[in-house]
């Protein structure tokens, strides 16, 4: 096991960005094991569309971490503050295990981390200056686009064997459950009475679906 982990820190030193290594370190140290959620490719063809899936869920965990952390530097100190809280909380659980997955299965992230970084955080303070129903109709908005890109996922491994990827599917299926009860919570928590919701909510999954695009091939 010893050795296991070992191997694991050399490879997120590779796969994660300096300003991110620390992060990427805490969670293989947690969580690393002798096996993958991700079988072992056939051939090059499989292990693309498996590393464009890891990918770019390791882009969406880590922005909507940013967003959380942007909307608790603006409402943390709110009545809002421990629903946003909880929310980010089980955020962090879904980017510490693709950290770990990109790690065990050599992965690249993103290289437009960075920018995700700081976009990610803009549009949480951003939106949460407009009070808790503007934050909370950006966690409406990104977390029904995750979701849906997530049911897509699903659908594409359940098509191609549902048995060899039960256990990928496994990690997927709980986080867009998890996605969708943010959702929920946002619409629970007046989302939709901030002033140009529909408009705010379409801009903001244009931004979610451009990065998804960008995410799964950069």
């Amino acid at each position: 096991m010893q050795r296991i982990t070992q191997r694991a820190f050399s490879c997120s030193r590779v796969l994660c960005p300096a300003p991110f290594q620390q992060k990427c370190r805490a969670s293989l140290q947690f969580g690393a094991r002798a096996y993958s959620v991700v079988p072992t490719p056939r051939d090059q063809e499989e292990q693309e569309m498996v590393h464009r899936i890891l990918r770019v869920d390791h882009a969406g965990e880590f922005g909507a971490n940013r967003i959380y952390a942007g909307q608790m530097a603006v409402l943390g100190r709110s009545k809002t503050g421990p629903l946003i809280q909880q929310m980010w909380d089980q955020e962090k659980k879904h980017l510490a295990k693709f950290n770990e997955i990109l790690g065990e299965n050599r992965v690249r992230p993103t290289a437009l981390l960075p920018f995700w970084n700081i976009a990610g955080f803009v549009l949480g303070a951003s939106t949460a200056l407009l009070g808790k129903e503007g934050a909370m109709a950006c966690t409406v908005a990104v977390e029904e686009s995750i979701s849906e890109h997530y049911n897509s996922q699903i659908r594409v491994l359940m098509e191609r064997d549902p048995e060899r990827y039960s256990e990928l599917l496994q990690v997927i299926k709980e986080f867009r459950d998890d996605e969708m009860d943010h959702h929920d919570t946002g619409l629970e928590h007046n989302a939709e009475s901030v002033p140009g919701f529909w408009i705010l909510k379409n801009v903001i999954q244009l931004g979610c679906k451009a990065a998804i695009s960008i995410s799964e091939r950069v």
